[in-house]
């Protein structure tokens, strides 16, 4: 996909997929593992997941490279597999989106190296810059049709992440960071402040995902979709959860609801859209249902 085909696509509302991590968990997926490796050994959980949102009318799906970095490979001593893992990853969503009756995009997943930027940590510019090089580098080579950097917690950390994939590619780049309610980040400024920077260094779209629900995210749509001329991206959980007796995130906002904030949210700006931690195939369906599709 080259830059100019994301702005054609992009002129209608772009459909993205739901949430991986917490429909693997509760397909059998234990707390604390290697997700990619798991992944690697269940094709067929993922693969399934993955054809339930392309039913369900997602434009796009994201391969499960999202902890496919050198510096998460290797806290499971799986550094040396870098390349074969993220092509194999690639692979799995490549298969399911080929094999779809229209047209459905795979994006490569990026995602933060988990440690504190200079000066609050001891991760450098120039670090993350490489980190991401490298990843992205095998994701274009793997197949991918455009890259997505998310779950995004610092702005100096996604630019290293968007002047690296200019430096490897000409693949659109999408990048969502997770905010508060009030578009505050964790790691310091907001999701205006990320949207605008993240504008200027190239990025094709910018918005938040995780986070917070849908309900909670109008105003900051609203303020980034005034301040960027790119499309926005709303890729929220199915609510704030709460946690049961046995530790487990519970997200308690159903399907017709989380739709119903979605195409709030559409209003206020938003022009790609779909969900994250807690979200389904079913999500997905709803959202799906309102954009008349």
């Amino acid at each position: 996909m080259t830059k100019q085909d994301f702005q054609t696509l992009t002129q209608n509302v772009v459909l993205l997929d739901g949430a991986t991590g917490s429909n693997l968990m509760a397909a059998g997926m234990p707390k604390g593992v290697c997700t990619e490796e798991w992944v690697l050994a269940h094709k067929d959980v993922f693969q399934a997941l993955q054809r339930g949102y392309v039913e369900a009318g997602s434009d796009i799906i994201y391969a499960p490279t999202f902890g496919g970095n050198r510096i998460n490979l290797t806290m499971h001593h799986l550094q040396d597999q870098i390349k074969e893992i993220n092509t194999r990853l690639v692979s799995y969503s490549r298969e399911v989106a080929d094999a779809a009756s229209r047209k459905v995009y795979v994006a490569a997943d990026i995602t933060t190296s988990g440690k504190m930027m200079e000066p609050a940590g001891d991760m450098t510019y120039e670090a993350a810059f490489e980190m991401y090089r490298e990843q992205i580098e095998i994701l274009k080579n793997a197949g991918v049709d455009l890259i997505v950097a998310e779950t995004m917690i610092n702005i100096e950390e996604t630019l290293a992440a968007v002047d690296a994939a200019s430096t490897v590619c000409q693949l659109p780049i999408m990048c969502t960071m997770t905010v508060d309610a009030d578009g505050s980040i964790f790691s310091g400024g907001n999701a205006i402040e990320a949207a605008v920077s993240l504008e200027a260094a190239g990025a094709d779209a910018v918005g938040v995902n995780c986070s917070v629900g849908p309900d909670q995210l109008i105003s900051v749509i609203r303020n980034i979709r005034e301040n960027v001329s790119i499309p926005v991206i709303a890729k929220p959980n199915a609510g704030m959860p709460f946690i049961d007796d046995q530790g487990n995130a519970v997200y308690s906002m159903k399907a017709p609801d989380f739709a119903k904030h979605i195409k709030a949210l559409i209003d206020v700006g938003a022009g790609i859209v779909g969900g994250c931690c807690g979200t389904t195939p079913e999500y997905i369906k709803e959202v799906a249902t309102i954009l008349e599709r």
